[in-house]
């Protein structure tokens, strides 16, 4: 029986490139998937386009690219990513550079796009504001919807050895190789369901070898320095068995599969995806070797038809100051430092949309907590958000103030002030989000 083997090269933006190597080198693969976007990450992504039109991709991409290219061109891996973020078009352009410098001649590369729906989002009204897109006005940064398989496939079909789209649904990416390979029908929703559940759990790297889920004295995982990557065995009825190469650090259980399985999902008997409505509650866990588990049991229903788009736009600026404070009486010189805060921005009240003053240690996590024992030190941290940035600025220069006329002891300010980018979602009909594909080969060079 045909199986495809898939391996995870990264989980987010800002994972190591290491594990992914190792796993191009000696996994065998049939293809490699780099998931690096987060919601934020667009939106911000969205913001570097616009400062510079060339830019807005992932900033790790030529350096994932110039170590894992030679690679997977000699071993025949094709690779799959969202790395193009906010501009699909320059990744693969930079992809093609990167690959004709290297002397890869020949290779495809394709830029799948469509996802940005700034254009159209302006009537779909946001969850969390329950107004109209559009009375954002120029605040909105970015509208990327979470597309699903056809222009991924379209790409692979069309022969491309390298794959970059921007927004979607993260298990999309991993779905949409097995779909071509095997041959899939969009409506068997069985197969697609499986398949969904092979790309959640393969779709955040790490954090099925152990990563995240170690604990220390409770789920004790070695190696962690030099954790691999995942890869699945997939056959083509969607049943798989999860591993990780030998010698390389990290574990995979049933445990830190359930972790996995759970992760990110609200109900997991209708886990909603662009392409299938995947059914997780009858998953079962097989631990059939060392590092090794089959995985069966998903299923799907049919797709609601909409897609989800995560919107990005500007609300405020946050400024932000921390001071420490240790030794004796640490925590109640802390929380004087938090009280004259509160005072000394009493004037601004108006251009504070939101504030909060906490000490790192004791009550940042959980803010009715208390400390229940003596710490040795805390960390000060006020932060607001206000509606103009010089009021932001003022934030860390008060901060900075309590050194002389603050509690005793105060030392190590930092401050800083950032533009707040918020995150809202809404839904918008499918058949509303149409997807290109643009194909480019590294040609020989002529002289």
């Amino acid at each position: 029986m045909k199986t495809i083997r898939i391996g995870t090269g990264a989980g987010f933006q800002g994972d190591r490139i290491e594990p992914a190597v190792d796993l191009a080198e000696r996994g065998e693969l049939d293809y490699l998937v780099f998931e690096c976007l987060g919601e934020r990450t667009i939106a911000l992504a969205q913001q570097a386009r616009i400062a510079d039109p060339s830019g807005g991709y992932d900033p790790n991409l030529e350096r994932r690219m110039r170590a894992i290219l030679p690679i997977c061109a000699r071993n025949g891996t094709r690779i799959v990513s969202n790395m193009g973020a906010a501009n699909p078009l320059a990744a693969a352009e930079r992809t093609i550079a990167i690959a004709r410098d290297l002397g890869l001649t020949g290779l495809k590369v394709a830029a799948v796009t469509g996802d940005d729906v700034t254009g159209i989002i302006g009537r779909s009204v946001l969850d969390e504001t329950r107004a109209p897109a559009a009375e954002l006005g120029d605040r909105l940064v970015s509208a990327n919807a979470y597309i699903g398989v056809t222009g991924l496939i379209d790409a692979l079909s069309a022969g491309a050895d390298v794959v970059i789209c921007g927004r979607a649904s993260d298990p999309t990416l991993f779905l949409a190789p097995l779909m071509h390979e095997f041959g899939w029908a969009p409506d068997d929703v069985t197969r697609l369901g499986r398949g969904t559940l092979v790309g959640h759990m393969l779709e955040c790297a790490a954090q099925v070898t152990g990563g995240y889920f170690a604990d220390p004295g409770k789920k004790d995982v070695t190696g962690l320095a030099q954790v691999g990557y995942p890869f699945a065995e997939v056959s083509a009825d969607g049943t798989a068995v999860l591993s990780k190469l030998p010698g390389t650090g990290g574990r995979i259980s049933v445990a830190s599969c359930t972790e996995q399985l759970l992760y990110e999902i609200h109900d997991p008997a209708r886990y909603l995806q662009p392409d299938v409505v995947a059914d997780f509650s009858g998953v079962c866990f097989n631990e059939i070797g060392p590092d090794s588990i089959a995985m069966s049991g998903a299923d799907g229903a049919s797709a609601t038809g909409f897609l989800k788009v995560s919107v990005g736009y500007l609300d405020g600026w946050i400024g932000e100051g921390q001071i420490s404070y240790a030794g004796a009486n640490c925590v109640a010189r802390g929380n004087m430092a938090i009280s004259l805060m509160r005072e000394r921005l009493t004037p601004y009240t108006d251009s504070l949309m939101e504030q909060r003053g906490e000490l790192i240690g004791v009550n940042s996590v959980w803010p009715a907590a208390t400390a229940t024992s003596q710490p040795t030190e805390v960390r000060m941290r006020y932060a607001a958000r206000c509606s103009d940035a010089e009021t932001a600025r003022m934030i860390g220069e008060e901060v900075e103030g309590l050194y002389l006329a603050g509690p005793a002891g105060g030392g190590g300010v930092t401050k800083g002030v950032r533009v707040c980018l918020a995150i809202a979602s809404t839904l918008l009909p499918a058949s509303q989000v149409t997807m290109h594909v643009e194909m480019m080969e590294v040609q020989n060079e002529t002289a």
